[in-house]
């Protein structure tokens, strides 16, 4: 009797250790579990970031070469009769650099104006990216593309007429397929979704064009999958079907990505969390069911935890440290680069008032003569006056004294010229009379004008021409244009030179024409690089810099310079200004 209530009692005690134990194993199963999941998810994380941006990264170049591209000089000319050809070539030539299916030019109402070739998209006026291109703002799109790309997204950067209107659209095609051939099969399986929950961009070739339907996925073919979500903690562990590439059971995590519209979701298997738990519950078991097992394993298995949270401590340390160092050499970079734009401006500067004192230098021998011929005229009409005076002849004498000040007002106002074309004038551009310009140009000029014999063509505009700009500065403009259509007409056996100014009301824009009859513009489409010049090198002649800093000076102002050939022979440059509001 007492041996079968011993085995009773033994019994009940084996079932209640046996059930305490396979309770304490699942507790630990558990925990052990949602432990496993925490670096996992962090790790998951991590790889969604950087698969994100690497993505977001790979669009960032298109999205510049649009940007960038738009302002290019062969496109705009095609608003005025530019070579199609030449707009073809460089989008043909940036489309193949940077990897794009192509890039085409549309104007505002549709039409096309130049292809890098190949096949485009349907309907691209009614695009909404073509639409908000047409507002001035960057369209950014995806969906089918045309010809062999299937998917595709698109960047519309818009271009600007001298007026602020948008007069044109570049539009970028990109082929998803191109992004991903890098990184398919690589990382855990990710995939991005648009804002219909479509798959579009993913690491896994049999999910794309997948929808995201309620609580699953629907397939292209029209299949259904019903996908089951467990939460762990704020862990969600999603049991699904889709695919044999992808984990049955795995740890979602989502981040959203504005900047191109799209939902990223990473898949990581959980698989080794599980095992990860197990191992802990087996060991647990076994150590409950051998006491001073439990006790020797419960304080290793501490040990190895501290070790092991010290171990995530140090690298969570390690990690903050390396963010702080990058975050503190980022801000070092920006202050370097605000120095640098500092020290450019600076040096543009110094490079605007060089520029003026060497036309300075240029125009002394003709400076001094135009002060020399007043002063000896004014000595000589005072010693007439004086002796006028002794003869008792004051009326002579007082129109001697006449002249004598018309001659210090001419001297006054070429010293007031080389004054004000000599001073710096940093600041933003102010109401000008352009007229006024030009005939202080001319005034400063007429020495030289005078000594090779050319003949000067100038009518100040019945209108008032008042433009935004900087009065020294564009007087230097205007002298260095100048300067620059004597020394091509040096020589020939014709020199006139024709300066007139007109209104576009329309636009906006005062322009002033600079012809003369030189033997033209050897290379247009080189004029405002800096350092080119068709003169003989020497200290004469200059570095090459004039209608390089010149053509900065306008656009400073909002205006353009532009150069042709006439079809008659000699080269006209045309200013555009911008036109001044009429005072109220």
């Amino acid at each position: 009797m007492n041996w079968s209530l011993l085995t009773r009692s033994r019994a009940a005690w084996l079932v209640l250790t046996l059930a305490f134990v396979a309770a304490l194993s699942g507790a630990v199963w558990h925990y052990g579990y949602l432990q496993a999941l925490g670096p996992l998810a962090a790790r998951g994380q991590s790889d969604l970031e950087l698969a994100s941006d690497r993505l977001v990264s790979q669009l960032q170049r298109f999205r510049e070469f649009a940007v960038l591209t738009v302002r290019h000089p062969a496109l705009e000319a095609l608003h005025e009769g530019g070579s199609r050809g030449t707009a073809e070539a460089m989008l043909l030539g940036a489309a193949d650099r940077t990897g794009a299916v192509s890039a085409f030019y549309m104007d505002a109402s549709g039409e096309l104006l130049a292809s890098s070739g190949g096949p485009l998209p349907g309907d691209v006026p009614r695009s909404s990216y073509f639409r908000r291109a047409l507002t001035g703002a960057l369209g950014v799109a995806h969906g089918e593309g045309p010809g062999e790309a299937e998917r595709v997204f698109y960047y519309a950067a818009p271009s600007f007429a001298p007026a602020g209107e948008v007069r044109g659209v570049l539009v970028v095609v990109v082929d998803a397929a191109v992004l991903e051939r890098d990184w398919r099969g690589s990382l855990p399986a990710v995939f991005f979704l648009d804002e219909s929950g479509t798959v579009f961009v993913t690491n896994r070739t049999e999910l794309l064009g997948w929808r995201r339907e309620g609580d699953g996925m629907l397939s292209p073919s029209g299949r259904h999958y019903v996908t089951e979500t467990i939460q762990h903690g704020s862990h969600e562990i999603v049991a699904q079907n889709w695919s044999p590439y992808i984990p049955a059971r795995a740890l979602r995590r989502t981040a959203d990505l504005p900047v191109i519209n799209m939902t990223g979701v990473l898949m990581i298997d959980v698989r080794p969390a599980r095992r990860y738990a197990l191992l802990q519950s087996a060991a647990v078991g076994a150590g409950a069911l051998f006491f001073l097992a439990l006790l020797w394993f419960a304080v290793e298995r501490r040990q190895a935890l501290a070790a092991i949270n010290l171990a995530l401590e140090q690298r969570v340390s390690e990690r903050t440290r390396d963010l702080e160092e990058a975050n503190l050499a980022l801000r070092r970079e920006v202050v370097e680069r605000q120095e640098a734009e500092a020290a450019l401006k600076r040096t543009q500067a110094e490079l605007v008032q060089a520029s003026k004192l060497s036309a300075l230098g240029k125009m002394s021998a003709g400076i001094s003569h135009e002060l020399n011929q007043p002063l000896m005229a004014i000595r000589s009409f005072a010693e007439n006056g004086a002796a006028f005076l002794d003869r008792g002849k004051p009326e002579r004498a007082a129109e001697n004294l006449g002249r004598i000040s018309d001659m210090a007002g001419r001297m006054g106002r070429i010293i007031k010229n080389l004054r004000a074309f000599a001073k710096a004038e940093p600041g933003p551009a102010h109401r000008v009379g352009l007229a006024s310009v030009v005939e202080q140009a001319l005034e400063l000029m007429q020495r030289r004008i005078d000594s090779t014999g050319t003949k000067v063509d100038w009518q100040r505009p019945a209108r008032p021409a008042i433009v935004m700009g900087g009065e020294v500065r564009l007087s230097q403009v205007v002298v260095n244009l100048i300067s620059n259509a004597l020394d091509a007409m040096q020589g020939g056996p014709d020199r006139r030179l024709h300066l007139r100014i007109s209104h576009d009301d329309a636009a906006g824009v005062v322009r002033l024409t600079v012809r003369d009859t030189g033997p033209g513009i050897a290379e247009p489409d080189r004029i405002f690089d800096p350092f080119y010049s068709t003169k003989e090198v020497g200290p004469e002649e200059g570095m090459g810099l004039g209608l390089s800093i010149s053509y900065g000076i306008v656009e400073g102002f909002g205006g353009k310079l532009r150069g042709t050939n006439l079809p008659g022979g000699g080269a006209e440059f045309a200013l555009d200004l911008r036109q001044a509001e009429e005072l109220a």
